[in-house]
């Protein structure tokens, strides 16, 4: 489903290079007939509310080994005091920290350490927390969330360092991203004229370093009680135990006598149209938006507008994807999002001009997209194609118990009627024709228009400044008074954690595994559950098998199946997968190419012949080329206007040099508009080959079926005479070097520690893993604890093992202001060391372990999931017992054979060092390190070479 657009997350999506989607009229008939027969099982929850206030929902669901605890506050950024915006955001990190029983980081040990994960998000209205643990750590869970709801913990050196943090996650969402002011700051702020969702949720800096600890102390004594909490439980427990935990640790909590501060802001009416311009650094491609202000979450016509957005641009046949950028091609990308909070809503519209476009041209064909839903009825096919794609979202997204648990807490804060969420489908499948015009007309109206033109700056328009002097409903002053004031017990005086129950095992189901014919190879792993199936076909044809000048060549003809067939044209493909409610694609990586597809049961043998065609019959039109390479350039010259993006794809050059791993798997501005007709129908020919294939099922599907899917879609298939010449994808070693990527006026800098790595076949392949996981593959890594969580200089690191079927490319990474990037390349560098020079202590071992395998268990829980699970170890030719085995391969890991693999494949003295951003501000400090630096502008930066120019 569409994300909001006011979200950070919307704005880092855009980075991505896009694809080409398209429109045609659809049988009716067919649309219509899978939407009847779509059915999405109610989420079956239980409600009761404790004598404190607190409304708890629970749901049993004895088919899973783990378990998701959930709370959702009744606050988030519009309750923000006047001055300190982005205050809800912040305590979202500062719940994380102690409380009087326990130390700070304990939520991490308490999840993560047992194989489980954590996270939490703010938006305009909630502030919500998430664990999913194995199903034996719940009690934890209960008493842990119980605690940090009474007896918080935050001092002046935790409330530091996570504002520090936050500015640096300010920095990477909003300032380093090309269209980061303009979704998560400038949107908001134009669309919203008197209520408080006009406010950014991150906030700015100022209002951030105005927050003082009393404020913080105050915000959490008014803001976090149980009657403005609401718990739900879903997962594998016994119903009357989880009660009684509840009773013990949740139900004694007093409710405070002081009510909440009054915060229900009134939207006004528009009494005109409005139009805005802003300007920021490192656009490379202009931006427009039109929006409209709605209505709320719970107002009737939210479900007409939601089809209408689905109408106009969900999915690959909308009706904006199919003007803007497939026909008239004048937008990189064009979208809608509708936004419905719970006081206010808006639907926007918006484009990402392609390259040599003005933004006129986007507004007025915009403008005629939302003129044509005023002026004409949609028709009965567009309609029924509309509630397919929401009714197998909606499938997809009850798929697992935090799923299940986060669409109820969604509808909860903004309805406070849990029946609305089993209600939506009905509601859906309700909405005519008739609706969608009459909503249109209502709200879409040209006096009701906003207008945004989002540019580049430049000596005449500098970067338009966030407007931090808003006025907002609650004060400072309206705060609670700080209260109690808690600090860290000493150990002997906590009241310890409960110890864990039973654990409660996965299972994995066992793969049937045949041959057609031909040599295809089939697995199929059957799922009980859901009513979904997943298939995915795999072929030796990633970029590995590019030759010399040619990158992109193997994404290009991966993104060209769906664009044409010798019996289909690309919009026929488009509608038809989005009648079935399906998700069908594909896509290219180092080694591998992959063709997918996911679909509701009852249409799935209908998705496995469309994605048969796709494969097996493509035209690669010249025009359905030239579309696809011209919004890949497009998606291009935006990923390298971003630090991090740029970084990944200079260390591919770095550590591979010409070799063609070292090549970007998405194309260079310069390989790109050379690839040929001729180049595509080549490599098609020579890499997708049934005898070196693999089809794995997964799901609602068993033998017998898969059998006959497979014999019917490609047991006729046959493998061209010769197949391409095989390849030495990663070539020979080439020294460390140290890159420093010059972008001026960068919002962050990019730190990347770069060194070749390991096969997935390599007998090292599990101890380095888990020593990833150790190093930077969790939030409890080593790499996060003294980055992030000790010093405050990043939102959050990561590393990789990259393996591929050749030598991988091993990554740690972090993205940091400007300042420090020499000090965060010291510490990666530090922490990789020290994992080749000592062992890691037991307990260490111990999480990791544990992390591994209930990642792993995790995974297990979809269709799609368990199905990459087969797939990857086809891949690699590894057998199917080592599904069954995984577990106990983790465990036979010891700290010695950590130590010994990075020793061997890791050590410090072959990485290499990349940093992209404003080089002025630590070009000394890198230049005092490793003087043979070597400092290249982005705008001389060349892909295409070793040398990077």
């Amino acid at each position: 489903m569409k994300s909001r657009l006011k979200s950070a997350v919307a704005a880092l999506a855009l980075i991505t290079v896009l694809g080409a989607p398209a429109l045609a009229v659809p049988a009716v008939a067919v649309a219509q007939e899978a939407s009847a027969s779509i059915a999405v099982p109610p989420l079956g929850f239980v409600k009761r509310t404790l004598p404190n206030g607190m409304d708890v929902y629970t749901a049993r669901d004895t088919t899973t080994s783990n378990v998701t605890i959930q709370v959702w506050y009744r606050v988030g950024s519009k309750d923000d005091p006047e001055g300190r915006s982005g205050f809800a955001h912040l305590f979202e990190h500062l719940m994380f920290k102690a409380t009087k029983d326990f130390p700070d980081e304990t939520f991490d040990r308490l999840t993560e350490d047992v194989g489980g994960n954590n996270n939490a998000f703010t938006s305009d209205d909630v502030t919500g927390y998430y664990q999913t643990v194995p199903a034996n750590h719940l009690e934890r869970l209960i008493f842990a969330e119980a605690s940090r709801l009474s007896s918080l913990v935050v001092n002046e050196a935790v409330f530091e360092s996570e504002r520090d943090v936050v500015k640096e996650e300010y920095r990477q969402g909003v300032l380093a991203q090309p269209y980061g002011r303009l979704f998560s700051v400038f949107m908001p702020a134009t669309i919203y004229q008197e209520h408080p969702y006009r406010r950014t949720t991150i906030g700015s800096i100022e209002d951030l370093d105005a927050a003082t600890l009393e404020d913080v102390l105050r915000f959490h004594a008014t803001y976090y009680r149980p009657d403005n909490a609401i718990l739900i439980v879903a997962g594998n427990f016994d119903q009357a135990q989880l009660d009684g935990w509840i009773d013990q640790y949740l139900a004694p909590i007093p409710n405070p006598n002081r009510p909440l501060p009054e915060n229900n802001v009134r939207e006004p009416e528009p009494t005109g149209p409005r139009e805005a311009t802003f300007y920021a650094p490192n656009v490379p491609l202009p931006a427009v938006v039109l929006s409209w202000p709605t209505v709320p979450y719970a107002h009737p016509d939210r479900v007409a507008l939601t089809v209408l957005d689905g109408i106009l641009s969900t999915g690959e046949s909308s009706r904006m994807y199919r003007s803007l950028v497939y026909e008239q091609q004048i937008a990189a990308q064009a979208s809608s999002s509708p936004d419905f909070s719970q006081q206010a809503g808006a639907l926007s519209a918006y484009a990402i001009m392609a390259g040599g476009e003005t933004p006129e041209t986007g507004i007025a064909a915009i403008r005629a997209e939302i003129a044509r839903l005023r002026d004409e009825p949609v028709t009965a096919a567009e309609l029924a194609e509309a509630k397919n794609e929401l009714v197998a979202d909606a499938l997809r997204g009850r798929e697992t118990i935090e799923d299940r648990a986060t669409t109820l807490g969604f509808v909860l804060i903004n309805t406070n009627d849990a029946s609305v969420a089993d209600r939506q489908i009905a509601d859906i499948q309700a909405v005519t024709a008739e609706d969608i015009q009459r909503v249109a007309r209502r709200y879409l109206t040209d006096d009701r228009t906003i207008t945004i033109r989002y540019l580049n700056a430049d000596e005449q328009n500098p970067p338009t400044p966030q407007n931090t002097d808003v006025t907002a409903p609650v004060t400072v002053a309206d705060l609670a008074p700080v209260g109690q004031v808690f600090t860290l017990l000493p150990e002997a005086e906590r009241t310890p954690l409960p110890e864990p129950t039973a654990p409660v095992s996965p299972t994995t189901p066992p793969v049937a595994d045949f041959r057609l014919a031909n040599g295809l190879r089939v697995l199929v792993v059957e799922k009980e559950g859901l009513p979904l199936v997943s298939a995915r076909l795999n072929f030796d044809a990633g970029a590995a098998y590019e030759a010399p000048g040619k990158a992109g060549l193997a994404n290009m003809t991966a993104a060209l199946l769906t664009q044409g067939t010798t019996t289909r044209t690309a919009p026929q493909i488009a509608t038809e997968i989005e009648q079935l409610g399906a998700s069908i694609g594909a896509g290219a990586g180092s080694d591998f190419a992959n063709v997918y597809a996911n679909a509701p049961a009852d249409v799935f043998p209908r998705a496995v012949e469309l994605m048969a065609d796709l494969v097996r019959n493509p035209t690669f039109a010249e025009e359905e080329l030239e579309r696809q390479r011209d919004q890949a350039l497009d998606g291009l010259r935006v990923a390298l206007s971003t630090p991090g993006p740029v970084a990944a794809q200079a260390a591919g050059r770095v550590i591979y040099g010409e070799a063609p791993y070292g090549a970007p798997g998405g194309g260079t501005l310069t390989s790109l508009p050379a690839l040929t007709r001729e180049d595509v129908t080549a490599f098609h020919a020579g890499r997708y080959r049934p005898s070196d294939a693999t089809l794995v099922f997964s799901g609602a599907i068993d033998e017998a079926e898969a059998r006959r899917l497979a014999e019917a879609a490609f047991g006729d298939w046959t493998s061209p005479a010769v197949a391409s010449a095989a390849v030495d994808p990663s070539g020979p070693a080439l020294p460390p070097r140290v890159v420093v990527i010059d972008q001026p006026g960068a919002g962050q800098a990019a730190v990347t520690v770069a060194m070749r790595g390991v096969s997935r076949t390599d007998a090292d392949y599990f101890p380095l893993t888990l020593g990833n996981t150790l190093l930077g593959g969790s939030f409890t890594s080593r790499l996060n604890q003294e980055i992030r969580i000790k010093r405050g200089l990043s939102y959050g690191t990561r590393s990789s093992l990259g393996v591929r079927a050749d030598e991988g490319l091993f990554t740690a990474s972090a993205q940091t202001r400007n300042d420090a990037a020499a000090e965060v390349a010291s510490l990666i560098l530090a922490e990789i060391e020290r994992l080749s020079t000592t062992q890691p202590t037991e307990q260490e071992m111990t999480t990791r372990r544990a992390i591994l395998t209930g990642a792993f268990g995790s995974s297990l829980e979809t269709v799609d999931g368990l199905g990459a699970l087969v797939a990857n170890l086809a891949l690699y030719d590894l057998p199917m017992s080592d599904l069954a085995a995984y577990v106990g391969n983790v465990e036979a890991i010891s700290a010695a054979d950590v130590q010994s693999a990075f020793a061997e494949h890791l050590p410090v003295d072959r990485a290499s060092l990349v940093i992209v951003g404003d080089a002025a501000q630590f070009i000394d400090a890198i230049r005092a390190q490793y003087p043979q630096v070597e400092v290249i502008p982005l705008t001389s930066l060349n892909l295409d070479r070793a040398a990077l120019q």
